[in-house]
């Protein structure tokens, strides 16, 4: 129960950290949000099978994998600013399939939730039939680099966090 309260407080300010704003709607708003999550894939995402040696390795690895998702949200907007500024042309903007590969369901969202964060990159789809995800990028002029920079993130950053 502790640790579910601590979650939902840690998604909560992560969610006003976001939205840059910690008005009393909008940690309301990110309190709902949270609690839905640790209600909903709790069991899922937040236990760790394995033990205490397991939950630590996590521990561990969370600052890692935040320090990853800004470096990629800061590449994304240098991405979509030289865009939209007119620095570097609009060649290749399109749809890149990325293969699910080991990822567990919650790893699944994770990088869906993680990708998305950054500008320039946005989930069209989950699709758990095919065991792809389905994602918008804003160059897409090489679908395996996109895939090998998802894999190398998973493997590098993601999978010591949300296996």
């Amino acid at each position: 129960m502790v640790r579910a309260l601590l979650w939902v407080l840690g998604l909560t300010a992560v969610h006003g950290l976001t939205v840059a704003s910690f008005a009393p709607w909008d940690v309301a708003l990110g309190a709902i949000v949270a609690v839905v999550l640790v209600t909903t894939l709790g069991r899922v995402a937040l236990v760790a099978p394995g033990g205490h040696a397991s939950r630590s390795r996590r521990l561990v690895g969370l600052p890692l994998l935040v320090g990853a998702i800004l470096r990629d949200m800061t590449a994304g907007t240098w991405q979509v600013s030289a865009t939209v500024l007119g620095l570097r042309p609009l060649r290749h903007a399109g749809i890149v399939v990325i293969p699910f590969g080991e990822r567990s369901d919650a790893a699944v969202l994770a990088t869906a939730f993680a990708a998305t964060l950054s500008p320039g990159e946005f989930l069209v789809e989950i699709d758990w039939d095919r065991r792809v995800m389905v994602f918008h990028v804003l160059d897409a002029g090489d679908p395996d680099r996109v895939r090998a920079r998802f894999a190398d993130f998973y493997r590098r950053h993601q999978h010591p966090v949300v296996p």
